[in-house]
């Protein structure tokens, strides 16, 4: 895959079941503990969790560089999926959850719903080292957050 891709997905069978790796991958404030880019999050505007059209305020970071990003919910169905979109990079983050034997495969994938934003564009080149090897960041990191994503559901 290069960068130009406009979509990247991978997916990974969780021996836990569905509503619990739902309730993972919902938790904003505490998906710092999955993904290498992102620190965590928070509801904004008054929602209180993953309903379609709640939104939530994300923080990440990579070396010295520190940012945010308001996100729209685009679906949630507990056990199913939850997907949300990033305004600020033109990109749409989705967990399927499909029941299989004793546990789940979880795909998460990353797609272009519009432009990359100019702004995006900008702060990528200057302050992350270019689009294309940050969306090879993004691709590895989606494998790491589904590796963290098996690790915390089949714990105790």
């Amino acid at each position: 895959m290069t960068g130009s891709n406009l979509s990247d997905q991978a997916s990974v069978h969780i021996d836990a079941p569905a509503e619990k790796i739902y309730g993972i991958v919902t938790d904003v404030a505490g998906m710092g503990r999955l993904s290498p880019e992102c620190t965590g999050g928070r509801w904004i505007d008054g929602a209180t969790g993953p309903v379609v059209g709640a939104r939530f305020k994300g923080t990440n970071k990579r070396g010295i560089a520190r940012w945010s990003t308001t996100n729209t919910v685009v679906a949630a169905e507990p056990g199913k999926e939850f997907a949300f979109e990033t305004k600020d990079s033109g990109y749409r983050w989705r967990y399927r959850i499909e029941a299989e034997g004793t546990g789940a495969v979880v795909t998460e994938s990353r797609e272009a719903f519009a432009e990359r934003p100019l702004l995006a564009r900008v702060f990528t080149k200057v302050l992350l080292g270019g689009i294309d090897g940050h969306d090879d960041e993004l691709r590895e990191g989606i494998v790491a957050t589904l590796d963290r994503l098996k690790t915390l559901a089949e714990a105790g």
